[in-house]
C-alpha cells in the first residue's frame, strides 16, 4: 500500500477523533472529565471497552503466535468470562455502593489511607506499564511500514503517536473516551472481520472451509492450528487449568481492580446499566478474540499457499501480509484497526491514570475548579511524558530480544503487578480481619520479588514445573497470606 494512502487515511482518522472530541468536550469541567457526568450510554461503554480491553497487542500478537501455540491462548479466554462475571457481580455493585470516583477509595475506607495509597501506586505502576508497552505496538507498525520510508527516526514517530492522543483527551477526558473508543472498536472488529474474508476470498472457500485449512495444518510443535485444549502436561505453560484460571485472575485483576476500565463503568447511570454493559461486553470480547485466533490461522495457511516468504519475529507477520498481500482495502482496514485498538486502549488509560493521581494524591475533590484545571493538565502531560518513556525503552528490550513477543510481555509484568491488588481487595472483602497499615506497601513490595524468585527456579525446584499465568494467582495468594498472619480479628463495637 502507498505512503500516500496511509498517510491519507490516518489523517482523515484522527480529524475525526479530533472533532468527537472538541464535540463531547464542550462545556466540560474536571468532574467531566474524571467522571463523564454519569451519562453514559451503557451500550457504548460496553462496545467501546472491547478496543480498551484488547489493544493492538491483541491485534497483531494473537493471530501472530497461533503458529507456534495452535488456538491454546481461547483457554485464557474462557477464564476470562468466569472473571467479567466476579467482576459484575462483586466489584461493580461495592464501587457504586461507595460511590467513588477511584476504586482505591474503597481501601482508605476498609484499611485506612496507608493502603489506598498502596493501591492506588500499584495501579499506576501496572498501568502505565502496560498501556505504553501496548501503545509500543501501533508505533513500530507505523515506523515499519510508513516512516522508515519516510526517513523519520522511531522516537520522532513515538512523540507524534503520544501527542495525538493527549490532543483529543487533554480536555473532555473520559467523556470523550467513551464515544471515540466506540468509533475505534468499530474499525478494530471490521478490520479483523475484512481481512479474513479476504483470506478466504483469496482460498477459494467459505468461513468453514477455511477453519478446515486451519485445523489440517501443523503449528511449529506439531499440533493442529485450532487445536484449543492441553490437558495432557500439567507442568506446561498452555496445560488448561493454568490459562484458564490465570485467565479468570487476570480479568478481575486487570479489569475489577484497574480504575482504567472500571472508570468507564462507573460513568453508567446505575448499578443495573453498569451490569449489563459488563455482562454484553463479555459475550462480544469471547467472540472477537475466537475470531483474532481464526484470523492467525488463516494467514499462515495463505502464506504457505502463496509461498510468501515471512518475519522471523510473530508480532510482524500480519502487519507485513494485510499491507502487502491483501489488497488496498483490507490494507485500510488493518491500518484503522490497529491504530484503533492501540489509541483506545491509551487514550483510556492515560485519563485513567490522570484521574487516579489527581483524586488519590493530589486530593482534588478539596481544591477550586480553577486549579484543579491547572493540575489536571499538568499530571496528564506528564502521564503522556512518561509513556513516551516506556515506549522507548520497550523498542530497546524487543530490539536485544528478537523472540520477544509482546501479549506475553504484558501478561507477565501484569502477573506480578496486580498480584498485590489481588491480595489487598480479596482480603478486604472475603475477611473482617484489621491489618497494621505500615505493613500493607512492605508485604507489597516483597511479594511479587519473592514470586519472580520462585519463577525462576520452578524448574528445578518443582520437578520441571513451569509458571505461566498463574503467577498472578500465587503473587495474589501469597499477599492475601501474609496478611492474614499479620492482621487480627476487628474489635466489637
Amino acid at each position: 500500500m502507498s505512503k500516500e494512502i496511509i498517510i491519507s487515511v490516518l489523517v482523515i482518522y484522527f480529524l475525526i477523533l479530533i472533532g468527537i472530541s472538541l464535540i463531547t468536550s464542550r462545556n466540560a469541567d474536571t468532574n467531566t472529565f474524571f467522571t463523564g457526568d454519569k451519562q453514559s450510554p451503557w451500550y457504548l461503554v460496553a462496545f467501546g471497552m472491547i478496543g480498551a480491553s484488547l489493544s493492538g497487542v491483541t491485534f497483531i500478537s494473537v493471530p501472530g503466535k497461533v503458529i507456534n501455540d495452535s488456538f491454546f491462548y481461547f483457554q485464557v479466554v474462557l477464564g476470562y468470562v468466569l472473571g467479567y462475571i466476579v467482576v459484575a457481580q462483586v466489584l461493580m455493585p461495592i464501587y457504586y455502593k461507595l460511590n467513588v470516583t477511584s476504586i482505591y477509595q474503597y481501601l482508605e475506607q476498609r484499611f485506612g489511607k496507608v493502603s489506598y495509597k498502596t493501591g492506588a501506586s500499584f495501579f499506576i505502576l501496572s498501568r502505565t506499564l502496560g498501556s505504553a508497552i501496548r501503545l509500543y505496538m501501533a508505533t513500530i507498525v507505523l515506523q515499519l511500514f510508513l516512516f522508515d520510508s519516510l526517513g523519520v527516526d522511531y522516537w520522532v514517530t513515538a512523540i507524534i503517536t503520544i501527542a495525538l492522543i493527549w490532543v483529543y483527551t487533554f480536555k473532555g477526558g473520559i467523556k470523550t473516551i467513551v464515544y471515540t473508543d466506540t468509533f475505534q472498536t468499530f474499525f478494530l472488529v471490521s478490520s479483523v472481520i475484512v481481512c479474513t474474508i479476504v483470506i478466504a476470498q483469496a482460498l477459494n472457500v467459505d468461513f468453514s472451509g477455511l477453519y478446515s485449512k486451519i485445523a489440517d495444518t501443523k503449528t511449529s510443535n506439531g499440533n493442529s492450528m485450532s487445536k484449543i485444549f492441553q490437558f495432557a502436561d500439567p507442568l506446561a505453560k498452555n496445560f488448561f487449568w493454568k490459562h484458564f484460571l490465570g485467565g479468570m485472575f487476570l480479568t478481575i485483576a486487570m479489569t475489577g481492580l484497574d480504575q482504567d476500565l472500571m472508570q468507564k463503568n462507573l460513568t453508567c447511570k446505575n448499578i443495573g446499566e453498569a451490569k449489563k454493559n459488563m455482562l454484553s461486553f463479555t459475550v462480544v470480547l469471547v467472540f472477537t478474540n475466537f475470531l483474532f485466533l481464526v484470523l492467525g490461522g488463516a494467514m499462515y495457511v495463505f502464506a504457505a499457499s502463496k509461498g510468501i516468504s515471512l518475519p522471523e519475529k510473530t508480532d510482524h507477520v500480519f502487519p507485513q501480509l494485510a499491507l502487502n498481500e491483501f489488497g488496498t482495502i483490507a490494507g485500510i482496514f488493518f491500518l484503522l484497526g490497529i491504530t484503533a485498538s492501540s489509541y483506545a486502549s491509551a487514550d483510556s488509560a492515560l485519563a485513567a491514570l490522570t484521574t487516579g493521581f489527581c483524586v488519590d494524591f493530589l486530593n482534588f475533590e478539596k481544591r477550586e475548579e480553577k486549579e484543579r484545571k491547572k493540575l489536571k493538565l499538568i499530571v496528564h502531560f506528564g502521564f503522556s511524558v512518561l509513556f513516551l518513556i516506556i515506549i522507548l525503552l520497550t523498542k530497546w528490550y524487543v530490539d536485544t530480544h528478537p523472540k520477544a513477543d509482546i501479549i506475553t510481555i504484558i501478561l507477565t509484568v501484569a502477573g506480578y503487578t496486580y498480584g498485590p491488588l489481588l491480595g489487598l481487595f480479596s482480603f478486604g472483602i472475603l475477611t473482617k480481619r484489621i491489618i497494621n497499615s505500615s505493613l500493607v506497601p512492605i508485604i507489597c513490595i516483597i511479594v511479587p520479588f519473592l514470586c519472580y524468585y520462585l519463577d525462576k527456579n520452578s524448574v528445578n525446584w518443582f520437578n520441571g514445573y513451569n509458571f505461566g499465568f498463574e503467577i498472578l494467582i500465587l503473587n495474589g495468594l501469597l499477599t492475601f497470606s501474609l496478611f492474614y498472619i499479620f492482621s487480627k480479628k476487628q474489635a466489637l463495637t
